[in-house]
């Protein structure tokens, strides 16, 4: 009987493990390049795929969108948004799409058209969620605050790209 109740909880162990490695961009085979995003708070970038790769950059913002260009194995080649490109291990990504306001302020606009009204301000630097994109404008997300912005002034989100 304890067999049993090892065998039970080592089985439940190996279904917990497996359930949360399957969570991260590193499972799912895709189509280069694609965005993602920093899930961790504290994230290294390397000179090559592994951990025996010196440390080029540290970075400590949560949400960073980042463009993969390249899988090898549970790693990936990433672009930050100054053409920086390096690699980072795949379980400090993630599949949610965030953007980065690019250039000057922006506005949060209640609707998509450049003579809708103005919701919010968001400064250059400023993170917040995509929620969806079409037709050159994204729904964006900072914190609870939110409005559509144009695509051309994010950096997370292709020109022409549509997300639902």
């Amino acid at each position: 009987m304890v067999v049993g109740r090892g065998r039970m909880r080592f089985g439940m162990l190996a279904a917990a493990i497996t359930i949360a490695s399957t969570g991260g961009v590193a499972q799912a085979p895709r189509a280069l390049p694609y965005w993602a995003s920093l899930t961790a708070g504290d994230a290294l970038m390397r000179s090559g795929p592994g951990r025996e790769y010196p440390a080029q950059w540290r970075y400590r913002r949560v949400g960073l969108p980042l463009k993969v260009v390249a899988v090898h194995e549970s790693w990936r080649k990433v672009r930050e948004p100054d053409g920086t490109e390096g690699w980072m291990a795949s379980v400090l990504l993630t599949e949610r799409r965030t953007g980065m306001v690019q250039g000057d302020t922006v506005m949060l606009r209640a609707k998509p058209a450049t003579d809708a009204a103005v919701q919010w301000r968001a400064a250059p630097g400023v993170i917040g969620r995509i929620e969806k994109c079409r037709a050159g404008w994204c729904h964006l997300d900072v914190a609870g605050k939110a409005g559509f912005v144009e695509a051309s002034r994010l950096w997370g989100v292709e020109l022409g790209e549509v997300v639902e």
